[in-house]
């Protein structure tokens, strides 16, 4: 099982690390075929919020087939607008079980053309603005994810790791997922 997250420069720190956490610990406690990387555009480190700066394990052009793509947020504003990323988004969805967003990544999976009707979720600050630019989906405030299909989309932020420890339910059951919560010390608010 390959889980990618995708970074790019201004990325929230949480929105990949929590979900990272998440899938390594899974791993860590048993499930030794899940690998877990960070991908980027190229294999330039980026730069996310707050300065922090991270190398992703592949780029765009060497990752692995992905069996679950999350995409997550930030200043998603250039990525939005960065065409090779968007056509490779729509490519790797097109063969992943689980394609996902944490906070402002549901823009980005927007442009891209992968959520096209779905019911989908994001930061509390940026419901309006999802709205406004996508009015064909059906956005929802007050939860901390939403599942349409194989699209899960979460809130802002911490909402990630939340979102993380559901997709590690689907992907194995609730007692290991809440074995992993257990391990990470975190109140999952299922």
């Amino acid at each position: 099982m390959n889980i990618g997250l995708f970074i790019y420069n201004d990325a929230e720190v949480l929105d990949f690390s929590g979900p990272f956490e998440v899938f390594s610990v899974a791993k860590r406690l048993g499930l030794s075929h899940w690998n877990v990387y960070l991908i980027s555009e190229s294999s330039q480190p980026i730069r996310a919020r707050g300065g922090m700066n991270v190398t992703a394990h592949y780029s765009i052009d060497d990752v692995p087939k992905l069996d679950v793509l999350c995409v997550v947020g930030g200043e998603h504003t250039a990525t939005m607008q960065n065409t090779s990323v968007l056509a490779w988004l729509a490519r790797v969805n097109a063969s992943t079980t689980i394609t996902c967003s944490i906070c402002t990544g549901a823009f980005i999976l927007a442009a891209a053309g992968v959520l096209q009707r779905e019911t989908v979720t994001t930061h509390w600050q940026d419901l309006d603005e999802l709205k406004k630019q996508f009015p064909y989906l059906g956005v929802v405030s007050n939860k901390r994810w939403v599942e349409d299909g194989k699209y899960v989309t979460s809130g802002g932020i911490s909402a990630g790791i939340d979102m993380s420890l559901f997709l590690v339910s689907k992907l194995t059951d609730m007692p290991y997922a809440k074995t992993v919560a257990r391990q990470m010390e975190y109140e999952w608010c299922e």
